[in-house]
């Protein structure tokens, strides 16, 4: 029998992240790097909230993650929204997506706000220039 193995992706503003779980013993590896040795202490923490609240069910996957685009903190987001649809639709788990939606909506939900685009004839994305009077 062939192992099972789930693609999905996750956006945030400019960042986007494709994920790829396989049955396996709990690797993450982002850009072929280890979790523990990716970006910062806060990116990493806000990975580690989707794999926490699975439980043990993460432990029961190989994650492989490609990011690119945005900065790091868009990228963080879009990869834990990835970690955390990938980890629903593989163990089809109701009660774990009611913990993810329950916890945190971005979780399962992209955020689809955006940068406000440029004003016309403006350099700015402000309705009128800002008066100071000092």
């Amino acid at each position: 029998m062939m192992a099972r193995a789930v693609n999905v992706s996750g956006t945030r503003k400019k960042a986007v992240a494709r994920a790829t779980l396989k049955e396996g013993k709990g690797k993450v590896r982002i850009n072929n790097t280890d979790l523990s040795k990716f970006s910062n202490a806060l990116a990493r923490a806000k990975i580690n909230e989707a794999l926490t609240l699975a439980g043990t069910i993460h432990s029961k996957v190989d994650i492989s993650i490609n990011v690119f685009g945005g900065g790091w903190q868009a990228q963080a987001d879009a990869i834990r929204l990835a970690i955390a649809r990938g980890l629903v639709e593989f163990s089809k788990d109701k009660k774990l997506k009611d913990t993810y939606l329950e916890y945190d909506r971005h979780l399962l939900v992209a955020d689809v706000r955006r940068n406000e685009p440029h004003k016309p004839n403006n350099s700015k994305p402000r309705a009128k220039r800002q008066k100071s009077y000092r």
